[in-house]
């Protein structure tokens, strides 16, 4: 099976497969499937300029649609009254506003006018967005609510703008002269736009030309600006798709991404990889819906049932967190949940399951994860992660409960996938094997020798190389000098484990193994992973460099505490600063670490742990936009109790 799947891959050709730029592949898309829906959108949700005058406006908290021809023509419209600000080629134009389908269609009317698109997220303060406008030298900026226009007006002094496009009604602004809603532009478009115009833009942009610049979302220091091209961009589009697009080799129990699937949007569309699946989609024809927000996307799922959906690890984390508040509901709810999680669990480690863990499971299913699927919207075929680790004992749950996550690898310097499962030959735990146009090899001189003994395969730093790779980042020849080797490949600053079928493991970050005092190297992701299907458990961070043991930062479940108390008849504080503080609330997260260190090696174990009440989020600056832990903030936030754990003033805690 392995060898013919990679040898189909390499001779898989598609309409969707092709070396052109961005724009071209949408608008070849929109002429294959015009009829076809392309956007969903719910209405009721701020005040859109472009509704109902370009885009119909659907009831409150209904779904409206645009076909593909209809969004091709308001791309079109956009490019035009673009260029009729004077956007031009390769100008860089900001793009500052939440996921939704005025973002995707700003995005390929710049490109399409010639223009680069520079990414800003909305979580960004007004010191982080003049950085992001600045750093490009972007000429314009396209927001999506007032509120955003505030916030770049904040800072506009500092910048050298010439417009500001808001994607809802301006509002106190509208009297500005260099202020346009979006649906001003497309009537710009609208009057000016001659036959074949934008076309013949499209036509003269190069495969190579800069697409866009993408900012990391910065764990650590300032976001450096990844300069993203067409080809970067249309190489990870040709191979992902030959990997899980409609291949005639593929049994047809085997889940693909083709036409006729609806998806949902909801991770913010100025990190990579929700925008790279978009292009994806788009080019495959097929439908995006967009959610409400990353809160709702439970009751979207159950709204527009979805096909599928891309998300990362925390996302699938919290789904999983959902289903079982929800069956805790009732205390038979509850042990019933709790007794098809520990079924499926016995299922998916038995390599042959007799006949009565099979009538089990099919009974768990009936009672529970049938149930889950009918909340999910019914049609999931396939989930996608990337972004992060996934924790592997979620993912075999997923699997356990008919949900196929195919977990990728990637970043934003390699536009963005390295790495993917194949559908066909899932091995949970692992990221897949690299894309048939990436080349890799390890640098085993960054881990130590007990690492390379505790991982299956070949251990290092993963360097890759191939044309979805970055030829830099802007404005910064010193650190594009510093992230490749002198023959050319890209050093991802990621340990990971190779086996012997090319799959790769995730190990940790080069810059986030743990070195205790005694000079073993610990990864902490590894170990945080292992609380990803944890009811007690909400958030955790292990500690512990240059000190005799691992330590642990935790954020308690409290919905799940105030459950356990209840049962107990203990009466816990519902403050959360106190629950904290309480020994009884210290003693039942314990048992969880105890249940999880037996998993782990000696050194790996967690010794020491603290309690903290805050949750990590992106709105209080303790994870990126991407949901992954800013370590070094979460450090600071929590040096008094890091400290204690040591026996050590708070200051000399490392971070």
């Amino acid at each position: 099976m392995t060898g013919d799947w990679r040898q189909a891959e390499l001779e898989y050709d598609d309409e969707v497969i092709g070396e052109n730029t961005i724009p071209a592949l949408f608008f070849d898309s929109v002429d294959r499937h015009r009829d076809t829906t392309c956007q969903m959108y719910k209405g009721g949700l701020g005040d859109r300029s472009m509704t109902p005058g370009v885009m119909p406006e659907p009831a409150d908290g209904e779904y409206g649609s645009l076909s593909y021809e209809e969004v091709g023509r308001i791309v079109r419209n956009l490019a035009v009254g673009f260029r009729e600000l004077g956007v031009g080629p390769d100008d860089r134009i900001g793009l500052y506003a939440d996921t939704r389908p005025e973002w995707i269609q700003t995005d390929l009317a710049v490109q399409s006018a010639g223009g680069v698109i520079t990414t800003v997220y909305t979580e960004s303060s007004a010191p982080q967005v003049q950085y992001l406008l600045d750093d490009p030298g972007a000429s314009g900026v396209v927001v999506g609510t007032t509120d955003l226009v505030d916030t770049v007006v904040e800072v506009e002094d500092d910048l050298d703008l010439e417009f500001i496009v808001t994607m809802d009604e301006a509002g106190e602004y509208a009297d500005r002269d260099d202020v346009y809603t979006l649906a001003e532009v497309h009537a710009m478009g609208t009057t000016e736009r001659s036959e074949g115009q934008v076309d013949g833009w499209v036509d003269d942009r190069e495969f190579e030309s800069l697409a866009s610049l993408v900012y990391t979302s910065g764990t650590t220091g300032d976001p450096k600006g990844v300069e993203l091209s067409h080809e970067n961009f249309r190489s990870s589009i040709n191979t992902v798709w030959r990997r899980v697009g409609p291949r005639p080799d593929k049994p047809d129990d085997i889940p693909t991404m083709e036409h006729g699937m609806t998806v949902l949007s909801f991770l913010p569309l100025a990190h990579v990889f929700e925008r790279f699946n978009h292009f994806v989609q788009l080019g495959g024809g097929l439908t995006i819906a967009y959610a409400e927000s990353p809160d709702t996307v439970g009751d979207d799922m159950a709204q527009v049932q979805p096909h599928g959906a891309a998300s990362v690890p925390r996302v699938y984390e919290r789904i999983f967190d959902q289903m079982r508040n929800q069956a805790s509901e009732s205390d038979i709810g509850k042990r019933i949940f709790e007794w098809a999680v520990d079924t499926a669990q016995d299922y998916d480690d038995a390599e042959s399951p007799g006949v009565g863990l099979r009538l089990k499971m099919k009974l768990a299913d009936r009672l529970v994860f049938s149930k889950v699927r009918e909340k999910l919207g019914g049609n999931i075929e396939l989930f996608i992660s990337g972004g992060g680790s996934l924790s592997k004992g979620l993912a075999k749950m997923y699997r356990a409960m008919g949900l196929t996550i195919l977990e990728g690898y990637g970043m934003t310097e390699s536009a963005p996938v390295i790495s993917l499962n194949p559908p066909e030959d899932i091995r949970v735990g692992t990221m897949g094997p690299a894309l048939s146009s990436v080349d890799y090899r390890l640098d085993g001189s960054v881990v130590g020798p007990e690492q390379k003994e505790s991982e299956e395969g070949e251990v290092g730093e993963l360097l890759v190389k191939g044309p979805n790779i970055t030829e830099g980042y802007w404005n910064k020849p010193d650190k594009t000098e510093e992230a490749f080797t002198e023959d050319g490949y890209f050093r991802t600053g990621d340990v990971v484990a190779v086996d012997d079928d090319g799959y790769f493991t995730f190990v940790d970050r080069v810059k986030q193994l743990i070195v205790l005092d005694t000079g073993k190297n610990i990864a902490p992701e590894p170990i945080e992973d292992e609380f990803a299907t944890s009811a007690r458990v909400d958030q955790i961070m292990v500690v512990g460099q240059d000190e005799k043991f691992i330590g642990a930062v935790v954020v308690p479940n409290f919905e799940q505490l105030q459950d356990w108390a209840e049962d107990q008849g203990y009466d816990i504080s519902e403050d959360e600063a106190e629950a904290c503080q309480d020994d009884r609330v210290r003693e039942w997260i314990q048992e969880e670490i105890d249940e999880v260190n037996e998993r782990l090696g000696h050194h790996e174990t967690i010794k020491e742990f603290r309690l903290v009440p805050r949750e990590w989020t992106a709105d209080n600056d303790l994870l990126t936009p991407s949901m992954k832990k800013k370590r070094r903030n979460i450090v600071d936030e929590n040096r008094e109790a890091i400290a204690d754990i040591y026996d050590k003033p708070p200051e000399e805690v490392r971070s």
